[in-house]
């Protein structure tokens, strides 16, 4: 329950208008709740109505997407866009192709991303899409077919100053070059209408590793302001994909020991550290499992389930798998294993359970929508690239990227303090992320 009344009256219409999505009711109470002083504070944004347009999306695409598996049957999948935001910006954000993708979680995704986006300073707006479809034990064939289908329905909606999407769980490089092929095939345009493209159409230097070593350049300054470093430190990470990958690399880099990952069938813990190179032959090249980890390394311990990972001994702990992965026992057991620090590399991983035992124990907190911002930053960075027909160089990008997620740190801590909330990230991240859009949609009037 909220103090205000008018906070309350808006979530129950809320959950009313978006039944059977707790995804979606779970973010907007998150940002809601953090919201009660900043409305009181600015009476105009309710006057005006901006609150009640912020939890409801511009635009929401639902499509069907026939093709045809190497078995010649016609198979039929969901597809989604879901355009937030463009208050600020064309619509921005990633694809996701997972059997779990439903309009709920596209709709939590795309407003995540418009608080993230804010965040970032670039002017870029919230927007989130994907499919049911699941590509792992696809050909290569069938994964064409399928995404060439796809972006036959989804052309339609998107474009370089209107909504540029990306890749997300399920779209890597592969599945972004038959998209934005497709996308020319049928428009004849050669334009930066996606990112993450490859680096011989049009893609960025360091963007396959930004949101991992965002996540870790997020977390080195909130470790910094508080007196502390990664040197020495126990890190576990969930995940084993972009983003767990180069997080481990980065967070190795800062001087720390990363020693689990995972993935969805289980986790892998090696005290003498992971092996990087190992993980990244089995998860990049071969398409394989965590636990193939324990061939080649024996003293290397596998455990199925991946839940289990977040009992592991750490000092610090990088969710970077999926939404709700750590819930409230797993972030009991973290903390009685001493851990000081949490970042989110993945979309809102802790639920809201979890966040609270990690305020109540004072464990430094890392929000997704700030922490995880470095690939959407590096994705807009990749825009002015295309649109300059230009490209820098890793350690221009990389170095931008550092000075973007230093910011955000600085940001979010700076508008809490501002607003009683010394200390807490979550408040701090939606209300900078909230002012930034809330004042460009009063700005713009009933739009």
């Amino acid at each position: 329950m909220f103090k205000s009344a008018y906070l309350n009256d808006l979530m129950d219409r809320v959950i009313k208008r978006n039944a059977n999505e707790p995804e979606f009711h779970q973010a907007v109470r998150e940002v809601l709740e953090s919201l009660e002083p900043v409305l009181e504070k600015h009476p105009e944004y309710v006057e005006s109505g901006v609150v009640e347009r912020l939890v409801e999306p511009e635009r929401i695409i639902k499509f069907r997407v026939p093709w045809v598996n190497d078995e010649g049957k016609v198979v039929i999948n969901r597809g989604f866009r879901i355009q937030f935001n463009s208050a600020i910006g064309p619509y921005k954000g990633g694809l996701r192709f997972h059997p779990s993708v439903y309009e709920g979680i596209i709709k939590f995704l795309g407003f995540e991303q418009t608080f993230k986006n804010s965040l970032t300073g670039l002017p870029i707006g919230g927007g989130k899409g994907g499919s049911d479809f699941d590509p792992h034990g696809k050909s290569d064939a069938e994964v064409m077919r399928f995404c060439q289908s796809f972006m036959t329905e989804l052309y339609k909606y998107i474009g370089k100053d209107e909504d540029v999407p990306a890749g997300d769980i399920g779209v890597g490089g592969r599945e972004i070059g038959y998209l934005y092929g497709q996308y020319k095939r049928i428009t004849g345009l050669y334009e930066g209408v996606l990112t993450g493209k490859g680096l011989t159409y049009g893609g960025s230097l360091a963007r396959k590793e930004a949101t991992g070593f965002g996540l870790c350049y997020f977390t080195d300054a909130m470790l910094k302001d508080a007196g502390q470093s990664f040197k020495g430190k126990r890190v576990v990470i969930s995940g084993s994909g972009n983003v767990a990958i180069y997080a481990n690399q980065k967070a190795t880099e800062l001087g720390g020991k990363v020693i689990a990952m995972s993935d969805s069938n289980g986790f892998v813990v090696d005290e003498d550290g992971i092996d990087l190179n190992a993980v990244k032959l089995i998860k990049e090249v071969r398409r394989g499992r965590i636990k193939e980890y324990v061939e080649t390394h024996p003293k290397a311990v596998y455990t199925e389930g991946c839940s289990g990972i977040w009992n592991v001994k750490c000092d610090i702990a990088l969710p970077c798998a999926t939404q709700n992965e750590i819930n409230e026992a797993s972030a009991k057991a973290l903390v009685a294993n001493g851990v000081t620090a949490v970042a989110e590399g993945a979309n809102m991983p802790s639920t809201p359970e979890a966040v609270a035992v990690f305020k109540a124990a004072k464990v430094l907190f890392a929000p997704a929508k700030a922490s995880n911002a470095g690939g959407v930053a590096t994705s807009a960075l990749e825009m002015t690239q295309n649109s300059e027909r230009l490209s820098w160089t890793f350690e221009e990008v990389d170095a931008k990227l550092k000075t973007i997620m230093e910011n955000i740190y600085m940001n979010a801590s700076k508008t809490a303090k501002e607003y009683g909330l010394d200390g807490d990230l979550v408040a701090g991240a939606n209300i900078a992320g909230f002012l930034k859009v809330a004042d460009a949609m009063y700005a713009q009037g009933l739009v």
